[in-house]
């Protein structure tokens, strides 16, 4: 800006022609290019770390840039610059007083920099032959409307590619609308069971089934949903949250957030008829995800195992919702707060449920008994990790592996021993993938930094040791879970479906755009159900020849990062806003294997 040039008088008057001043230039090079590589990171489909990563160095470098041109240009007197400079940073603090909390300091960087710079030179070229006056009092007005642009949206969050879903703040929220529905809502519940509820065939127990693996066997469904799609049961609102469902007969279990509760609820699975719920004083929120728990509830022993956001275990009759006992793992861990919540999924194996807490030393993995809830052991497993404990046997020796911001651990589950480890140190990007063993000595583990990478276990008496046996950029996974079938693995690349060869991790196809969402395998047909991002639900052949979508329909509204789960021939899934039931027509010689278990 010539706000002032030193040679020239405060107020003169501007000459009669209009040309573009040249010391202008550097600054729009710097502008423009902000805007062409944000724009190209949207497009270019990268891993989400890497356009996270992406976005907050272009958010940093453009102010930086700019006002390094700003201050080195002598065009403008000292006072001017610096003038400009503070009342720009004034009215963006004032600003920040005044927003919406969703948008927070994330918003004004990296939203309304860039705004507020944009117009700053737009301005400053319209009016570069404007007087001294003109230019101040049209600075103050552009940066109250670059900045002023915030005050009236609210951000629910962002997408996997990491775009912000904004709303004008003045319109209610699902959560708000959830929760007036709920304080009009009269449900005449089914009625408690009068025995305990036990695992059957056919029930989903658990975070990604029976074996924490996404697989369902024993089943076949009608593929032509054309003819014959899925029979929507039930569609209703639910509070925010990230679980997934458990089933139990015809009981489903699932976690959300009720106001300032964290709430467990039972449904019922025919209508979604609350049966009961149970909460807890606890909130969790970040500007990211939003709020409410991220972990599944597990089923074991006719009793419920859930894990909030904030580290609240609690164990509780499955049956009726009587809570039996509760620890807080974050105060019996010490572990600091994590970024986007405590998100494992607890695991039950040989009368313990171990829970990762992520706190220092050896209190990273916690293991308390489930008849009583004392703490069995606990052991070092990192501090920063959004992924779950898995069970595994390796050489006939059962394990629990663990995969954190260190690497990955294998631990004795009657113990805690650590019996092997596999280093795999990166603090700058979250792991959230369950590892999965793929062989009798074999482990495979995904995530954005690593790609794929494959682990062979050799084991010698009380010596075991963890070597790597293939890594592969052929499939990055980010925070969709992968599946594995015949001798190749199945996931979400950036968005697209994807396959590799499991034995040299060679990508065999990338196809379809699916956004951030969930992949369940129905093994016995070789195809994928998709729960997409925006919530629709595909079918996909799971073969490694190409990729083939055989059909997509509408499922849910809203962002949808939740595991999709079939149990006696109903298809559940959620998001933070809602949650459906549908009925799978299954195939005649899968009926009898299928058939639905009731269990009251």
């Amino acid at each position: 800006m010539s706000v002032a040039a030193s040679t020239a008088s405060a107020d003169s008057p501007a000459p009669a022609s209009i040309r573009f001043e040249p010391w202008l230039l550097p600054g729009w090079i710097v502008v423009g290019a902000y805007w062409i590589y944000s724009a190209v990171l949207q497009v270019l489909g990268l891993p989400i770390a890497y356009t996270f990563f992406g976005m907050v160095i272009g958010g940093l470098a453009l102010p930086a840039l700019f006002t390094g041109w700003w201050f080195t240009n002598r065009r403008v007197t000292w006072f001017d610059r610096g003038l400009a400079f503070g009342l720009m940073v004034l009215v963006g603090a004032v600003t920040g007083l005044l927003i919406d909390r969703s948008v927070g300091a994330f918003g004004l960087m990296f939203a309304g920099v860039p705004i507020v710079l944009t117009l700053w030179l737009v301005w400053l070229t319209v009016a570069a032959k404007a007087s001294r006056r003109t230019k101040l009092a049209g600075l103050a007005a552009v940066f109250c409307l670059g900045w002023g642009a915030l005050l009236p949206l609210r951000m629910d969050g962002i997408t996997g590619n990491q775009r912000a879903s904004l709303h004008w703040r003045w319109t209610p929220t699902a959560e708000s609308l959830y929760l007036a529905e709920q304080q009009k809502r009269i449900e005449l519940s089914p009625a408690l069971p009068s025995t305990p509820i036990a695992f059957a065939a056919g029930d989903w127990n658990q975070f990604r089934g029976p074996g924490r693996d996404g697989e369902l066997r024993g089943v076949k469904i009608a593929t032509d949903w054309a003819a014959e799609p899925p029979q929507l049961l039930w569609k209703q609102r639910i509070g925010p949250g990230w679980s997934s469902f458990a089933v139990i007969g015809d009981r489903v279990y699932t976690q959300e957030q009720r106001g300032e509760l964290e709430s467990v609820l039972c449904l019922d699975a025919a209508t979604g008829k609350t049966i009961w719920v149970h909460s807890d004083q606890a909130r969790f929120w970040d500007g990211q995800a939003g709020a409410g728990p991220r972990a599944t509830p597990t089923f074991a022993d006719s009793r419920l195992y859930t894990l909030g956001a904030t580290g609240i275990l609690n164990c509780r009759d499955a049956a009726s919702g009587m809570l039996i006992w509760t620890h807080d793992t974050a105060k019996d861990s010490g572990a600091a707060a994590q970024m986007w919540g405590i998100s494992n999924s607890p695991l039950v194996v040989d009368g313990l449920v171990i829970v990762w807490a992520g706190g220092p030393g050896d209190k990273g993995l916690l293991a308390y008994r489930t008849d009583d809830g004392t703490l069995a052991w606990s052991a070092a497993a990192g501090t920063v990790s959004y992924t779950s404990p898995q069970l595994a046997e390796i050489d006939g020796v059962r394990q629990v592996l663990f995969f954190s911001e260190q690497g990955l651990v294998a631990l004795d589950p009657a113990t805690g021993k650590q019996l092997w480890e596999f280093p795999a140190l990166n603090a700058g990007i979250w792991r959230a993938i369950t590892p999965r063993q793929v062989g009798p000595q074999r482990i495979l583990l995904g995530s954005e930094d690593l790609g794929l990478v494959a682990i062979d276990i050799a084991h010698a008496g009380d010596t075991w040791k963890a070597s790597e046996h293939l890594a592969s950029r052929a499939m990055r996974p980010a925070y969709n879970d992968f599946v594995v079938l015949d001798g190749h693995v199945y996931g979400l690349d950036g968005g697209f479906a994807c396959c590799a060869d499991l034995e040299s991790l060679k990508r065999k196809w990338k196809g379809g755009r699916y956004g951030h969402g969930q992949i369940l395998l129905i093994a016995d047909q070789q195809l994928l159900l998709i729960l997409t991002e925006t919530g629709e639900i595909a079918l996909v052949r799971a073969t490694p020849d190409k990729h083939e979508e055989l059909v997509r329909i509408p499922g849910i509204t809203g962002k949808t990062w939740n595991h999709p789960v079939i149990a006696h021939g109903r298809l559940f899934i959620r998001n933070d806003e809602e949650m459906a039931c549908f009925a799978l027509k299954l195939e005649p010689e899968a009926v009898a294997a299928a058939r639905i278990h009731v269990s009251r």
